[in-house]
């Protein structure tokens, strides 16, 4: 076990003989009760400067260069993250991870060098740089511009770090969350919680001349119950998550929370199997974001545009839905979890249209497929971390509200679903072709939402949801919480919708 209070800070010297490997501090009990997170002296600081100056970087970027390279750039990243989990009434697990290191990326036409190190000595920096640099085979032919430091604005809601908050703290979170949901109703028999908060520090550079630096904080609150009555079983969950500080999370909230996810759970233990076949749907604000950022948001990536390997690749600026959608990606919008104030190469956040009034408006871009493809650039090239290259992602993705109310929504159809969440799916970017688990659903019957269902699965192409969007309520919700997987990277996003309406799409249930 070890005491994180009584740690001494390291020399940098001393430190970066050691180097850093992505590790973790697991944090046995009760040490966590009185850990104050944070403490500089635990964990050194992520100033980018106090590790890399510009003249480091500069040189860096010449051995980058140093072999014919078009462009080089630097990457470096600094990440404390901080987890705390309640299972069976009680604090289970506490752990406190750093990562740091550094990333290089040399472009030649079309071709990409990237090389990583998680050791901080120079020596190893330099031979990454020179790896990376293999990309190209020929002699230098330019040196990297004059660094032009960039100060975009911050779209991020954090005024408390979470990082510097007390572990306790956290945990009274979990504790009252879990009195509040098991306290709901007798039938609840598993709650369980948890607190997670990330403080990633970047710096940019490139051979162009930028220079960019962004302290990105992500922070989330869950919350899930199963509820047991005979042979029924059932699962409630409810979440926040986003850029947020620690004033955005209270007893009150936590509370809340708690309940609601009993009550999901409670709510859903009398359902029964959903019916299979061709149905009208209603899916709720919210969450049905993640249809869109599956079917429709991943085949407006560039890279598969330019590779034509999408399925809207010849689409813009023709119809590809009804005229009532609207479709952004949105790195600005305030405290959203996919938000950035730059992009993982240092470009601005933007928001970006993709769908216009039903037109293809846009793709998402990143430096390599805009430059390529001769297009703009978006603000959406992302990387998991140091160790990977960037490529086109979404932000935050999330339709517009239309005129509708969300109540005449629902009255509209005689028999249908009502899609309340949706979990996880997965699409053919290629076809457009997709598979969605719903997590809560319910019948419509005259123009009502009646009883709920269970085992429902909504699935068919995302062109032809997006030709048979009849109505769009006036209700947006936008959400997070939920990590999207794109050749082996793992990156937050953020998604949402107003209430809306499909005219048909075929549901996968259990019973014909």
């Amino acid at each position: 076990m070890v005491d994180l209070n009584k740690l001494k800070p390291m020399d940098r010297r001393n430190f970066l003989k050691r180097g850093i490997q992505s590790g973790a501090v697991l944090v046995s009990l009760p040490l966590w009760k009185n850990m104050a997170w944070g403490d500089p002296a635990a964990l050194l600081d992520g100033d980018a400067a106090a590790f890399l100056s510009k003249e480091d970087l500069r040189k860096l970027l010449e051995a980058a260069l140093s072999k014919g390279g078009d462009f080089a750039e630097v990457y470096f990243e600094h990440t404390v993250q901080n987890n705390i989990s309640l299972d069976e009434a009680k604090i289970s697990t506490a752990t406190r991870g750093l990562d740091m290191g550094a990333g290089f990326r040399v472009i030649k036409g079309e071709k990409t060098g990237y090389a990583f190190s998680d050791d901080l000595d120079p020596a190893k920096l330099k031979e990454a740089a020179l790896t990376a640099a293999l990309i190209a085979d020929g002699r230098v032919s330019a040196a990297p511009q004059k660094f032009k430091p960039l100060a975009p604005p911050s779209f991020y809601l954090v005024e408390t770090a979470p990082d510097g908050v007390a572990a306790k703290l956290k945990a009274d979170l979990l504790l009252k969350a879990n009195a509040s949901g098991r306290g709901f109703d007798k039938r609840i028999t598993q709650f369980r919680a948890g607190f997670s908060d990330m403080t990633k520090r970047i710096a940019i550079a490139n051979s162009e001349g930028l220079y960019a630096e962004d302290t990105q904080t992500l922070t989330s609150l869950i919350t899930t119950a199963l509820a047991l009555e005979g042979k029924q079983r059932s699962m409630g969950y409810e979440s926040k998550a986003g850029a947020f500080g620690f004033e955005h999370f209270d007893v009150k909230l936590a509370e809340e929370f708690g309940r609601k996810a009993a009550d999901m759970a409670v709510r859903n233990l009398p359902a029964e199997d959903a019916p299979a076949g061709e149905f009208p749907i209603v899916i709720a604000r919210g969450y049905g974001g993640v249809f869109f950022h599956e079917a429709i948001g991943h085949s407006l990536e560039a890279d598969g545009i330019r590779k034509k390997t999408a399925v809207f690749w010849d689409k813009l600026g023709k119809p590809i839905a009804t005229p009532g959608v609207t479709l952004l990606d949105d790195g600005t919008y305030k405290g959203g979890w996919g938000t950035v104030n730059v992009d993982d190469e240092g470009q601005p956040g933007r928001k970006t249209v993709l769908i216009d009034k039903g037109k293809c408006a846009a793709f998402i871009q990143d430096k390599l497929s805009a430059g390529l493809m001769k297009m703009e650039r978006t603000g959406n090239g992302r990387r998991q971390s140091f160790r990977f290259h960037p490529i086109p992602r979404m932000t935050n993705t999330y339709l517009l509200p239309g005129e509708s109310d969300p109540g005449d929504i629902v009255k509209s159809i005689d028999k249908g679903l009502f899609i309340a969440k949706i979990g996880g799916g997965n699409v053919d970017t290629t076809t457009g072709r997709f598979v969605f688990s719903v997590t809560e659903g319910s019948m419509i019957e005259g123009g009502k939402v009646t009883k709920p269902l269970k085992g429902i699965m909504l699935m068919g192409s995302g062109q032809d949801v997006l030709k048979n969007i009849s109505m769009v309520g006036n209700d947006l919700l936008i959400i997070g919480g939920g990590t999207c997987g794109k050749d082996g990277q793992g990156k937050p996003v953020g998604f949402g919708n107003p209430t809306l309406k499909v005219d048909k799409i075929t549901v996968g249930g259990q019973r014909a």
